[in-house]
């Protein structure tokens, strides 16, 4: 199980995801992820536990992206870690993907 969230429009998309992860965690409390796309590049974080593990790593973001994706993790497959935890990319880092489920 899992909770995903996206946003794209004109605020700042960081405080956006984060909240509305908030609102899902009780989805996936393994492990979760954002990535934010600002000025044609893709910044991925994830971190294993709740969403205040993935608020420590953001530490004080200065981002101002006004895009991005976000995911929850309830692990089913695959044990809860930074590489099982979502969005996933593709090997050049240009394709950033979440999911439910295996692929």
């Amino acid at each position: 199980m899992c909770g995903i969230i996206c946003y794209v429009g004109q605020q700042a998309a960081l405080p956006v995801l984060i909240e509305g992860l908030k609102r899902l965690e009780y989805r996936g409390y393994d492990s979760a992820g954002i990535a934010l796309l600002e000025d044609a590049k893709i910044t991925r974080f994830r971190a294993v536990g709740k969403i205040r593990e993935l608020e420590k790593d953001l530490g004080e973001s200065s981002s101002t992206a006004q895009a991005g994706i976000g995911h929850t993790r309830w692990a089913t497959h695959g044990k809860p870690s930074v590489e099982n935890a979502h969005p996933h990319s593709d090997c050049g880092g240009r394709i950033f993907v979440i999911h439910n489920g295996i692929i």
